[in-house]
């Protein structure tokens, strides 16, 4: 399961390729390619267990001869792997019961039995002793996490690996976390953090086993675009090195990130069209499909509307190439829901910005939290009186 360059994880492939089945927007066509990709997928790696569960959730098809010769391989293979680890234990040193273990948990990955895999690999890791080795261990954890999407399991393999690294661990490693970090805070919608994470790796990348260099640069430019300012959207993204070699061969991104920048609004909206359907056809990326729909738009409105104090609607909508209509009810919502700072006045056809001055925010919740301060000592002195 280790990441060769270039080359991502089978079983990540696999995990992809599954949630495509169950996406509407995907063509029967595609699907009929794919549910043949992943069944024989499934039968090359002997996945007994996976595969009856996709047949009971009727995304697969039961083929009762290939699951009994699954089922056939699967104790033969056991058997092998036992015999080795009692030689080892029996005639060999530690170093070998290790990797006769690891053997062990690394077929139980490889055939989709999750949790015998980590039950596996919890045995492995009580026979090792290298602050490398056992970091190995939480890399594999965090894979079988990131292919069924256990968060939990995620977070607590994160916050492992960080108390394994105060005992030590190499620069290349800790770099591989931020990259399987990064993807669990883009994944559960915290795309501040992830952008920042995203961003440290970018010179450093090696996590191929996650996904290619381009798809990470495609989380890096999206988490960016929403999370950091004008200013250093332009130093860290639209001018890094890195990015400029590869953003061409992805679709549109590249006018995405430029045309926000420029100030460009109507072709901003254009690659932004061409982009949805990468994002909602993402497996990580899927569940925020609507939500980052909404932050993108307060982010290009925003920006807009900054350099105005008022401005009319028109004019508005003929910068992004919609009509007036759309406009009025776009940024209704978005003034409703406190995402942007202006009113409309519909009679004359103009929107006032109404910029919040930075102080009287502070003295504001100052006053907020001196009061609720004050409420809290006033309970306290009620019960020390008593």
């Amino acid at each position: 399961m280790e990441g060769e360059e270039g080359v991502q994880q089978p079983q990540l492939v696999l995990a992809n390729n599954l949630f495509l089945l169950t996406q509407n927007d995907v063509d029967d066509i595609e699907k009929v390619r794919l549910r043949d990709e992943v069944f024989n997928f499934i039968v090359a790696n002997d996945m007994a267990p996976l595969y009856e569960t996709l047949v009971a959730s009727k995304v697969l098809d039961l083929d009762q001869k290939a699951l009994d010769s699954m089922r056939s391989k699967i104790d033969d293979e056991l058997k092998k792997l036992e015999e080795k680890i009692a030689d080892a234990e029996e005639n060999l040193g530690e170093s070998e019961v290790r990797e006769a273990h690891l053997a062990k948990s690394l077929f139980y990955i490889r055939i989709g039995d999750k949790e015998k895999a980590l039950e596996q690999l919890k045995i492995t890791e009580g026979k090792t002793v290298a602050v490398g080795q056992k970091m190995d261990l939480v890399f594999h954890t965090l894979q079988i996490g990131f292919f069924h999407m256990d968060f939990d399991l995620i977070s607590k393999s994160i916050d492992k690996a960080k108390k394994l690294f105060e005992e030590g661990g190499d620069w290349e490693r800790k770099n591989r976390l931020k990259v399987y970090e990064g993807l669990y805070c883009m994944s559960t919608r915290n795309f501040k953090k992830a952008a920042d994470l995203f961003l440290d790796s970018i010179s450093t990348f090696t996590t191929y086993e996650l996904f290619p260099y381009d798809t990470f640069i495609f989380y890096t430019g999206l988490t960016s675009i929403i999370s950091l300012d004008r200013v250093l959207l332009k130093q860290k993204v639209v001018d890094a090195p890195e990015i400029l070699t590869v953003i061409g061969k992805i679709p549109y991104l590249s006018d995405f990130l430029n045309s926000l920048y420029d100030c460009q609004y109507k072709s901003f909206f254009t690659a932004f069209a061409g982009l949805t359907e990468h994002i909602k056809l993402d497996r990580y990326l899927h569940p925020h499909f609507r939500y980052y729909m909404r932050e993108i738009r307060t982010v290009v409105y925003s920006q807009f509307l900054e350099s105005y104090k008022s401005v009319t609607i028109e004019a508005m909508a003929k910068s992004f190439g919609v009509t007036v209509d759309f406009i009025d009810t776009e940024l209704s919502r978005f003034i409703a829901a406190g995402k942007l700072h202006c009113k409309i006045d519909k009679v004359a056809g103009v929107l006032e910005t109404n910029r919040p001055d930075a102080k009287n925010a502070l003295y504001q919740s100052t006053i907020k939290q001196g009061d609720f301060l004050l409420n809290r000592i006033q309970k306290l002195s009620r019960v020390i009186d008593l």
